[in-house]
């Protein structure tokens, strides 16, 4: 058989030493020669690059040299590689035919034109190919412009106020306020009202736009300021199907005690609004002083005034006269339900809801207070038939009125306005030491008759003015004047204070030449004026009168007088307290007349 091959005696001592040899370190190559080769290829070829780039960047600076850069465009018109003369002829050539086309805009929503001419618009070719620019000499930017493009607009010349002009006429057309989405009618048709954002244009950017673009031939897209709404999109209408057209489907009947009332369709839709609610909503509100207004008559029969108790004089002496409670409808609860109601159609109904008012002073209270006797009185006579007509009215105003224990009678403010719709007529006045006329003269006697009774009846003085001069039919230092504004506001008033435990009722007793007051109440007091001596008298002045209606007059001198006011008990007549008043009167001036 064939066998495999025969090696050497000496294998076996080859392999033994074997181990040895591979136990030493293999011999290393170095490799420096072959990087050195490959760096120096590399650097061949990139010198031969740069060559190429550097002859080529020199041709194209020597073939290109002045023109305007490759990319650039000038309002769209490509002008890039051009020399300057042909690119301003083409620029004219595509741009010129613009210059006096109507620029178009866009602001928000709304879309108008600019006249080039009016606005003062004109395009500087000069200044629009310099911005052009020529080449530039950097290698990166001439390489980098095989691949891109750079607009760089036109140079506008412009007569600023007459763009400012034509700029302020666009915001008139496109300024306007946000319109909120609503329902409102027409008669009693609803009528949906959709939101609309509210925009202001921006002037200083729009200036920008218009200088920069204007000459481009396309629409200018204009900076707004928008202003939301707050209706969101389809409110509208949700609010238009289910509130506006089944509120006004139909009249509401409003039932009352013993009558009912019609709130019909045309005074639903005068009290219908909507208003934006959270989410975007259209909520609806009712005017309730409107619905009141339509429905309010119809139900007065069924309502009833209320009356505090009064006290009368009949043959002088103090009757009660019963109180009675009121009776109104109260339209707060019984139109709270409306705003459902109104979603339905068909027949509709509500309830008036009546609210009682209890009389302020009752019959049981007016016979509790204790008014039986007079405890004061006082009269003044010696007025003119117009000012007597005055204190009638305002002694008929105050005939039977109560002060309660505690309670502060103001004459201005029970009587209220004192003017022509209150009956009352124009009567003499003093108006700076002169004769006048004014509406309601004459009531400052009735005030100084008021206020003595209420001097001798014990009540305590919560405020009162003396006139400036002095009359001489009123007692000095005991005497009151009241003024009102024209429009009836309170300016000079007479208080006084019930500080006693029992109730006071005012009598007032009037005749064509004398008034006088009572009042009556429980005695507490009995009352003594105690009059000081006059002193401090100083003369009167002259003084012109009015061009008009002038009345001569000697005057009168003016002086300090006083008054004390003695209160003893009225049970054991010991003295109780001692109030003084000093009053200083001016001197009234003399009057003179000038000749007509």
């Amino acid at each position: 058989m064939p066998q495999g091959p025969v090696w050497p005696e000496s294998h076996s001592e080859q392999t033994d030493v074997l181990p040895a040899i591979s136990d030493r370190p293999a011999p290393q190559q170095d490799p420096a020669p072959g990087r050195r080769r490959s760096l120096r290829r590399a650097g061949i070829i990139g010198g031969a690059v740069v060559g190429v780039l550097a002859v080529l960047y020199g041709v194209d600076l020597l073939v290109t040299q002045g023109d305007v850069p490759r990319g650039v465009t000038v309002a769209g018109v490509d002008v890039g590689g051009l020399d300057h003369t042909a690119a301003g002829q083409h620029l004219r050539e595509q741009i010129e035919p613009r210059l006096t086309q109507p620029v178009q805009v866009k602001a928000g929503d709304v879309e108008q034109s600019l006249d080039p001419k009016q606005a003062g618009l004109d395009l500087d070719w000069a200044a629009t190919l310099d911005q052009a620019g020529s080449q530039p000499l950097n290698p990166f930017t001439r390489i980098a412009s095989f691949f891109s493009s750079r607009e760089v607009g036109v140079v506008t010349a412009t007569a600023q106020d007459k763009l400012s002009t034509a700029i302020e006429a666009l915001r008139a057309k496109v300024d306007r306020d946000p319109i909120e989405g609503t329902v409102r009618f027409e008669n009693t048709k609803p009528v949906p009202v959709e939101p609309k954002p509210g925009q202001k244009l921006e002037p200083v950017g729009a200036t920008q736009v218009v200088l920069s673009d204007w000459a481009s031939g396309k629409p200018l897209d204009l900076p707004v300021d928008l202003t939301p709404v707050r209706t969101a999109p389809g409110a509208v209408q949700a609010a238009l199907e289910q509130f506006a057209r089944p509120a006004v489907s139909g009249p509401v009947t409003v039932k009352g005690e013993g009558k009912d009332a019609k709130l019909e369709p045309k005074a639903i839709a005068a009290a219908l609004t909507f208003e934006p609610g959270d989410g975007g909503v259209l909520n609806p509100k009712l005017d309730q002083g409107k619905i009141v207004e339509a429905v309010g008559p119809q139900l007065k029969s069924t309502e009833k005034e209320g009356k505090d108790a009064e006290i009368v004089f009949h043959g002088g002496s103090p009757a009660v006269e019963p109180s009675e409670d009121g009776k109104k409808v109260n339209w707060e609860p019984s139109l709270a339900p409306l705003a459902e109601v109104l979603k339905r159609t068909g027949d509709r109904q509500l309830v008036a809801q009546y609210t009682t008012s209890p009389a302020k002073v009752t019959t049981e209270q007016a016979n509790q207070l204790g008014i039986k006797e007079v405890i004061g009185e006082f009269s003044t006579g010696g007025f003119a038939a117009d000012s007597g007509t005055n204190i009638k009215v305002v002694a008929q105003k105050v005939d039977g009125a109560i002060v309660k224990p505690g309670d502060t009678f103001s004459l201005n403010g029970f009587t209220g306005p004192r003017g022509t719709a209150q009956g009352y007529v124009e009567a003499g006045v003093i108006s700076d030491g002169a004769p006048g006329r004014e509406v309601g003269g004459g009531i400052s006697q009735f005030a100084t008759t008021l206020f003595n009774a209420s001097y001798f009846a014990g009540m305590k003085d919560a405020g009162h003015k003396e006139h400036s001069y002095y009359i001489s039919r009123y007692p000095a230092a005991r005497e009151a004047t009241v003024f009102q504004s024209h429009g009836g506001a309170s300016v000079i008033d007479l208080k006084f204070t019930n500080d006693s435990e029992t109730g006071v009722a005012v009598q007032t007793i009037w005749t064509p030449s004398q008034i006088t007051v009572k009042l009556w109440g429980t005695k507490k007091y009995n009352v003594e004026s105690v009059p000081g001596a006059r002193t401090n008298f100083t003369e009167p002045q002259t003084k012109p009168g009015p061009a008009e209606n002038c009345h001569a007059g000697n005057g009168a001198q003016g002086f300090t007088a006083t008054d004390t006011r003695v209160l003893r008990d009225a049970a054991s007549n010991r003295e109780v307290r001692r109030e003084p008043r000093t009053v200083r009167y001016n001197p009234q001036p003399k009057i003179v007349c000038e000749a007509p």
